[in-house]
Order: C-alpha cells, then sequence, then structure tokens
C-alpha cells in the first residue's frame, strides 16, 4: 500500500483474472515506439506541430515521462477533504440566512459571506448596518462547527469588529471559530486606482485587529492576498502567482511593524486563487504557490508553516449564453483546486454571471464538490498528481516565471510601489489583450459563445435582487486610531454592543475626503464578454424592431459539397447574433438570386467548397452584386482567386483563425446594431 494513502481507506486485490486484459504489445511499447508512430502519422511534417505552448510561453509537449524523482509535497493530508465553502451573496440577511442554512445542511462545510463592500459582490451583497443585521444573518448557525470566510472589502474591520461583538453577546467561544477577514489592500488599491492610507496607517489599523483579536482568543487570518482579483483582470497563471506572492511579503512587511517577534506573522495571512478549466495548469498553480510561499518564509527566516490555500472557480471563464457548459467548467475547476491540495474550495454556481442564483444553481455547485470527495475520493490520496511528468514539469516552469516575476516587483520597491508606477497593471492588460486576439480569432474558443452559439437557447431562472437602501446614522462615533494594544477595534465592538450602525464608526484616520494617492486601475472583464455583447445587441434590435437581424447563405453546388462549410459559417455568424437564410441547393444563379430577394438580408455569404469557388463563385458573386447584396462574404481563404473574386464583388473573406470578433463587430456596424434607441450596450466591468 503506497504511504500516500491513509491506512484503512483503500484495498487492491490482485487475481489471477483480471477484468481487463492488456495486450503484452501496449504494456512493452516505449517513448521511442510512441515516436515512431507519431512519424508516422505527420507524413513527414515536424513533430513540433504537436507542441503546444501556456498562456505563460511554456511548451507543451504531446507526452511526458512519469517523475520518479519526485515526492508529494507537503499540504492537505491524505483522507482529508477539502471543505466546500459556499458563497452567501443575498443583499437580505434573513434571504441570506436561509440560504446559508440550505447550504450547510445540503453538504457545505463552510461559507464565505459576502458583503456589498467585498471587490467580488459583482452588484449584489449582503446587506448587514448593525448587529441586529448580523444576528439575524447567523440565526441557527452553528459558528462552531463552520469555516468562515468574510468577503467585506475596505469595511473588513467594522464586519470583523461586529463578529467579535456578536460572539460576545452570543457568549461563543471564540476560540472554536475558524474565521478568515479577507482582507487584500493592494488589491482593493488596484481595483479601485486609488489608495485612502499611508503604509503606517494600515500597517497600524492590521496590528490592532490582530492584537484584539489574540486577546479575545479568536485566532484569525486577517490578511489574504486575493489571486481572483488579478486573475479578473486578465493575468496569466504565473503573473496571478507573482502578485500573490508580492502581497504576501508586503503583509508580513507590515505586520512585522506593529507586532512583537513571536507573534508569527506568516500564520496571519491566507491567501487565495482562482481555479479555472485549464485542469492541469490549475493544479499546477496550487501546487507552485505554497513552494514559492515555503520559499519566501525560508529566505524571510521565519518558521515553515503550511500555507493555508482557498481557491474559487474563476468568474472571468463564466458565460450568460449556455450557462450549462459552465457546469462543465466548474467541475474541471472542483477536481483541479481538489486535487492542487486547496485547503478550502469555493464553486461559483453556473448562473453567477447572469444574475443572483437561486437554489437550484446553488445546489449543483454544492454537489460538484461532494460528489469528488464522497463519490470520487479525491482526498484519498495526498498531492495525487506528484510525478505527473505535465504537472510537474508545469509546476516547475510556474515557480520559476512566477519566482522571476517576483523579483522584478522586489526590484521595484515591492508590490506598492510597482503598483503606483503601474508597471504590474500593464503587464496584466498586456496578457489579456493577448488573450483577447486569440479568443477573437477563436483560437481559444468559448463553447457556447464563440463556437456553437445556440440563438434559440431559452433564459435561466435568477432571482431578483431585492436590495434596499436603509437609513443609516449620520451620528459619528469617537473612536481612538489604531494602536499596538487594539484599542481602535475594541472600541468599535463595543460601539456595536451599544447599538452603532456601521456609518458611525468612521473616526479621523480614515474619514479623508481624497484619496492620498493613485495609480494606473485594474479592468476585470469575462472572456466571453465580446462576443456577448454582439449577442445583447442583435437580441435589443429584435426586440425593439420585431425582426431578427438576418444575412442570406448563398451555397453553391450540392449538399456534400456545402453541408460541411455552411454549418460552420452559421455558427460563425451566429456567434454575433445573427440568424442566417438560404443555405439550400439552388439549381441555378437565377434561383439563388430570387431566394436572395425573397429572404430580406441586406448581406450574403457565398459558401461551398473550393472546387466550387473555382468554378462558379466570380458570376454568384456578380449576381448577388446586381441583385443588391450591401456586403458579401465568402466562406474559405480564397488562395489564387483572390483578385478575382473582390473584382467580382467579395468584399470580406471568412476562414478559421480569422478575427471573427473584428468580423462581426463590422457586420454590425453595417446593419445598424446596437445604435437603436437605449439598447447601446456597454461592456462589462464587474469583477
Amino acid at each position: 500500500m503506497s504511504s500516500r494513502l491513509k491506512h484503512g481507506a483503500m484495498e487492491t486485490r490482485m487475481t489471477d483474472s483480471p477484468l481487463i486484459t492488456i495486450p503484452d504489445s501496449f504494456l512493452s511499447s516505449g517513448e521511442e515506439d510512441w515516436f515512431k508512430a507519431v512519424d508516422a502519422a505527420l507524413k513527414g511534417a515536424d513533430r513540433s506541430r504537436l507542441t503546444g505552448a501556456s498562456e505563460d510561453g511554456f511548451p507543451i509537449a504531446p507526452i511526458y515521462k512519469r517523475r520518479a524523482d519526485t515526492a508529494p509535497q507537503t499540504g492537505r493530508s491524505a483522507g482529508t477533504p477539502w471543505t466546500v465553502i459556499q458563497r452567501v451573496d443575498l443583499p437580505d440577511p434573513k434571504d441570506a440566512n436561509a440560504q446559508i442554512l440550505e447550504d450547510l445542511n445540503g453538504g457545505a462545510g463552510g461559507m464565505e459571506l459576502v458583503f456589498a463592500s467585498s471587490t467580488v459582490s459583482d452588484g449584489n451583497g449582503i446587506r448587514v448596518n448593525t448587529l441586529s443585521d448580523l444576528e439575524q444573518l447567523l440565526d441557527g448557525v452553528l459558528l462552531d462547527l463552520v469555516t468562515i470566510r468574510i468577503g467585506a472589502g475596505h469595511e473588513w474591520a467594522p464586519m470583523l469588529a461586529m463578529f467579535a461583538a456578536h460572539l460576545k453577546k452570543t457568549g461563543i467561544d471564540p476560540k472554536t471559530i475558524s474565521l478568515n477577514a479577507g482582507w487584500d489592500p493592494l488589491g482593493w488599491n488596484a481595483q479601485r486606482g486609488e489608495y485612502w492610507f499611508s503604509r503606517e496607517m494600515v500597517s497600524a489599523r492590521i496590528c490592532d485587529a490582530v492584537v484584539a483579536l489574540d486577546e479575545i482568543g479568536c485566532a484569525t487570518r486577517v490578511l489574504e492576498p486575493d489571486g481572483r482579483t488579478w486573475h479578473n483582470a486578465g493575468a496569466s497563471q504565473a503573473e496571478e502567482l507573482a502578485c500573490v506572492m508580492a502581497a504576501g511579503i508586503e503583509y508580513l512587511r507590515l505586520l512585522d511593524k506593529g507586532l512583537p517577534a513571536q507573534a508569527a506573522p506568516h500564520n496571519r495571512i491566507g491567501f487565495t486563487l482562482a481555479a479555472d478549466a485549464d485542469q492541469i495548469g490549475t493544479i499546477a498553480k496550487a501546487r507552485a504557490a505554497r513552494r514559492l510561499w515555503a520559499a519566501i518564509l525560508e529566505q524571510s527566516g521565519l518558521e515553515q508553516s503550511p500555507m493555508r490555500l482557498h481557491m474559487q472557480s474563476s468568474y472571468r471563464m463564466l458565460t450568460t449564453q449556455d450557462p450549462w457548459v459552465n457546469l462543465l467548467r466548474n467541475t474541471v475547476a472542483a477536481f483541479s483546486a481538489g486535487v492542487g491540495g486547496a485547503d478550502t474550495v469555493a464553486i461559483l454556481p453556473f448562473t453567477g454571471s447572469i444574475g443572483l442564483p437561486d437554489g437550484f444553481a446553488r445546489r449543483l455547485s454544492r454537489n460538484t464538490q461532494s460528489i469528488l470527495i464522497e463519490e470520487s475520493n479525491l482526498h484519498m490520496v495526498a498531492d495525487p498528481s506528484a510525478g505527473s511528468g505535465a504537472i510537474e514539469a508545469r509546476t516547475e516552469e510556474l515557480v520559476a516565471a512566477a519566482w522571476s516575476m517576483l523579483q522584478e516587483i522586489e526590484k521595484e520597491g515591492g508590490l506598492f510601489k510597482a503598483l503606483v508606477a503601474g508597471k504590474v497593471q500593464n503587464r496584466i492588460a498586456d496578457t489579456a489583450a493577448a488573450r483577447g486576439e486569440k479568443i477573437a480569432r477563436r483560437v481559444r474558443p468559448i463553447t457556447g459563445v464563440s463556437e456553437f452559439p445556440d440563438l434559440a437557447e431559452k433564459p435561466v431562472h435568477v432571482l431578483p435582487n431585492k436590495a434596499q437602501d436603509v437609513e443609516l446614522s449620520d451620528a459619528r462615533r469617537e473612536l481612538p486610531l489604531p494602536a499596538s494594544d487594539g484599542r481602535f477595534l475594541k472600541a468599535k465592538i463595543a460601539a456595536y454592543l451599544d447599538g452603532a450602525d456601521i456609518c458611525e464608526l468612521i473616526t479621523i484616520g480614515n474619514a479623508n475626503s481624497a484619496p492620498v494617492g493613485t495609480m494606473e486601475k485594474l479592468h476585470p472583464v469575462r472572456d466571453a464578454v465580446p462576443f456577448e455583447d454582439l449577442r445583447a445587441q442583435a437580441n435589443a434590435h429584435k426586440a425593439e424592431s420585431g425582426q431578427a437581424p438576418i444575412l442570406f447563405l448563398a451555397c453553391l453546388g450540392s449538399l456534400s459539397e456545402f453541408t460541411a462549410r455552411a454549418t460552420w459559417t452559421k455558427n460563425a455568424f451566429a456567434a454575433g447574433g445573427l440568424e442566417t437564410q438560404g443555405g439550400e441547393p439552388v439549381e441555378n444563379l437565377e434561383a439563388l438570386v430570387a431566394a436572395f430577394s425573397e429572404s430580406g438580408a441586406k448581406m450574403a455569404c457565398l459558401v461551398s467548397s473550393d472546387r466550387v469557388y473555382a468554378e462558379q463563385a466570380v458570376d454568384a458573386a456578380k449576381a448577388l452584386k446586381d441583385a443588391g447584396a450591401s456586403h458579401l462574404y465568402l466562406a474559405g481563404k480564397p488562395g489564387d482567386l483572390k483578385d478575382a473574386l473582390q473584382e467580382a464583388g467579395i468584399d470580406t473573406f471568412l476562414y478559421a483563425g480569422g478575427n471573427l470578433l473584428m468580423l462581426l463587430r463590422e457586420a454590425h456596424t453595417r446593419l445598424g446594431l446596437g445604435l437603436m434607441g437605449d439598447n447601446v450596450i456597454a461592456l462589462e466591468g464587474r469583477s
């Protein structure tokens, strides 16, 4: 039995009659045999055609050898499942409480309380302003049995104080609580493009909170470098790791200034990373994070302590169109986070990019993880990917690339100074632009959006946002400034117990009327948004005019000659919300022109095989132009016929690898889409 398996967790029996007989030829084949077969299939082409590249530029080989020289990484132990975390973000505390209880009873082991002030609230978030609101939110929740993550953004300290006041009022022993405050000040600065406190004030506020919480026995990781901030803005995996580690170093320095040496500042820091549908990349990213943090602790002279790692499925990868595909994306993300060794994992409901998820979407989110744990038993092996050639290679490459970028950031004086200089934001923007170009050309396709779109899809159900403005007090309470004895947070706790609301607890230290300074702002956006905007424009046009935007498919030749390319072309235009008419075989050009005229379309696309194009495309193009086609496309690369086709009236060639997004935007402009009434669609900017 492997030493990485918990005793009694698994039993393997070998028999003389295996269920599957593996051919001897398979068992005796080696790498060279595989390459011989590959060379035969390539028919003289270079093997390099089979090697891809990751977003960070790492080569992705077609085959990897087992790495027998590696050992399992230290992390979550064998037999210990990760904790299933559910995001809670319904605005009304009573509704959110029902959500919490349903999730906990349905298999979740913890919750992320996403308040309205959170950087990942996406326009939603719980509205909690008084201690009574929090009591309503947590009614019936056994806090000593669950993991609690607070997502409150810049209101982290008021919410943390309110939570501590709740523990004191209810008599719950703080020592029994697993709490994470989740404050990432540098990530918040980068998202907002501004900072409101000096470095000294930030350090004082954080250390004040740590001391106050220690005094009441509440072991809390106050700081949380959050990879979602950088990931959602377009960062690659190595860039996300570098930014998170750079933030971790900054926070060690902030804590070191105000805490005694024995306070173990590294144990006040947790980490969050994004998990997406890149299975090998996500597993490797989680493993690389632990190696990087261990190296930082070693270089800092701090005692080694296991990283506390939380992972959440990527918001950037979710789509609003054909959202059912999000279930598949989320499953890969959950699998990868679990195998990668995350301690806690949250999976966004598949409708999370559309609106507030209902109970059905949340249940699927929970059950995805429960199945991976309870039925697939992914947790029974410690670091199950250890020894995988592909994953070990990617892990090492990510460590090296992230460490290199981290050194560049440190040369700037740390992450804060690098952000003020704009170098981190510019690098991430370049990465996002390169990814956007691949998405536009469908080199990086998005299923259900840029590939295989369904123009007849039915909307999925989401909950209405019932958030209401709450009348808050204009009064301000006199509170002490943050200090090394925790007086600032203690005073807030006392104020909540005395009936204060959150707006009363503004002190001179955070009552600035303007930011202390500014920096380049990050621009988070989901990958699918550019194509989704086109679909939204087309839908708005249809709703207002009663007529869907259409394009005529002018198919030449027989069905067997044009069907494959016609299907591809139809899907390409559907990615922009354009419906197609035609697509049927015709007897002659007169019939083709008649069908075009009857369709009412302004634009047409010639579709057939290259052989038929050589014989009929020029005449067909002239006939359609004479019939009034305002713009004429041809599906496929023109080759030697380009000049003749353009002279005959072909305006644009549509082919695999071309910039489909630009082509569709130009088509929208020609059709006047997005210009009707108030239905101009703006790019999404949610995180």
